[in-house]
C-alpha cells in the first residue's frame, strides 16, 4: 500500500476527433509519441467521426522531441486527408461546370421552342448538346477522378512512409 502512494503519476489529457475507418490506425501511431487510449471514458461517435481520448505521463521522457514529432505526425495526416479530397475536388467541379453548360443549352432549346414562333430546328441545336451537357458529366468525374488518383497515389504512399518513419523516431524515444 505504501509503494503505491510512491509511485504517483501525473497524466495529461487529450482528446482528437477521427474518421471512424481510422481510429485503429490514431490508436497504433498515438502509443509511439507515449499516449494510451484512456478505457475510462466512453468514445462517443457523431457522423462518421469518433472522439478518442488520451492520457500521457506529463514526466515522460523526451516530451518536447515527442511533442514535435507528434506535431509533424499530424501535419503529415493533414496533408494526406488534403490529397485525399483533392482527388473529388477539381473531378465534382469540373462535372458540375459541364452540367450547368448543358442546363444553359437546355434553357435555350426551351426558349426556341416556346418563342410566339417555335423554332424546332434552333430547339433540336441547342437541345442535344443539352442533353450531352446532362450525361457527361457522370463520365468526365468518373475519368477525372481515376487520373488524379493515378497522379497522387504515389504522393499520398511517401507521405505514408514519412509518417511511419515519425512514429519509429517517437518508438525509439520511449
Amino acid at each position: 500500500m505504501e509503494s503505491e502512494r510512491n509511485n504517483f503519476i501525473s497524466y495529461e489529457y487529450m482528446e482528437i476527433s477521427v474518421a471512424e475507418s481510422q481510429v485503429p490506425f490514431y490508436l497504433d501511431a498515438y502509443e509511439n509519441f507515449g499516449w494510451h487510449a484512456d478505457q475510462r471514458l466512453r468514445s462517443d461517435a457523431v457522423l462518421g467521426k469518433q472522439k478518442i481520448r488520451f492520457r500521457r505521463d506529463r514526466k515522460i521522457m523526451n516530451k518536447t522531441e515527442l511533442t514535435r514529432l507528434q506535431r509533424n505526425f499530424d501535419s503529415s495526416l493533414n496533408e494526406i486527408n488534403e490529397l485525399e479530397n483533392s482527388k473529388t475536388s477539381f473531378a465534382a467541379g469540373l462535372a458540375i461546370t459541364v452540367g450547368l453548360i448543358g442546363t444553359a443549352f437546355l434553357a435555350l432549346s426551351v426558349f426556341a421552342v416556346s418563342s410566339p414562333e417555335p423554332r424546332i430546328l434552333l430547339c433540336i441545336l441547342f437541345g442535344l448538346p443539352g442533353i450531352i451537357g446532362w450525361v457527361l458529366p457522370y463520365f468526365i468525374y468518373k475519368r477525372a477522378v481515376r487520373l488524379r488518383t493515378a497522379k497522387i497515389r504515389p504522393l499520398i504512399d511517401a507521405k505514408y512512409d514519412e509518417l511511419y518513419e515519425i512514429c519509429e523516431k517517437g518508438h525509439r524515444l520511449l
